[in-house]
């Protein structure tokens, strides 16, 4: 009677785990911020450090150990790099460059980037073009916030959605 009972509880708990597999989640997050009173563009990005390593050491082919004990100057200035190849802002049809300033880790996990546009008078659009780690994983998505003008909007980036323009 006990066999009769236990081995359909054994299948049913072994199916019922083996449905629920492990799924990474590729997201990195991006707020972009205008500060009229400073004419200025803040960026703050959160991107996990293992797939930012992943995906620079794919796109340059050297390893890289951003975010770790590990990190060196070289790592750094390849972040600097890759940023500034992979999100691109322009104001009202013109590249503005961005300043990279600082970066910290949060969670152990996440590296937390601030980066700046200065100088930025009121503009009517604001291109964004978000590629960072579309190219190493394709299931990777990149919500970006923008604040403007008391006006709050966000646009998820894609490896089939890779820019957006928004109109002020």
């Amino acid at each position: 009677m006990k066999t009769k009972v236990i081995y359909p509880l054994i299948g049913i708990l072994f199916l019922s785990l083996s449905s629920f597999a492990f799924h990474k989640f590729y997201m990195g997050v991006f707020q972009v911020n205008y500060a009229v009173e400073k004419k200025m563009i803040q960026i703050t990005s959160r991107i996990f450090i293992d797939d930012l390593n992943n995906g620079m050491e794919k796109k340059y082919h050297q390893k890289t150990f951003v975010g770790t004990d590990k990190e060196t100057q070289a790592d750094v200035d390849l972040l600097k790099k890759y940023l500034a190849e992979n999100f691109i802002i322009k104001i009202n049809g013109q590249s503005k460059p961005i300043t990279f300033l600082s970066k910290e880790v949060e969670s152990n996990d996440v590296l937390v980037c601030y980066s700046r546009i200065k100088d930025i008078d009121k503009f009517k659009t604001i291109e964004i073009s978000n590629t960072v780690l579309v190219d190493w994983n394709s299931e990777q998505q990149n919500i970006t916030h923008i604040s403007a003008f008391g006006t709050k909007k966000s646009v998820l980036f894609t490896e089939s959605s890779r820019k957006e323009v928004l109109k002020y």
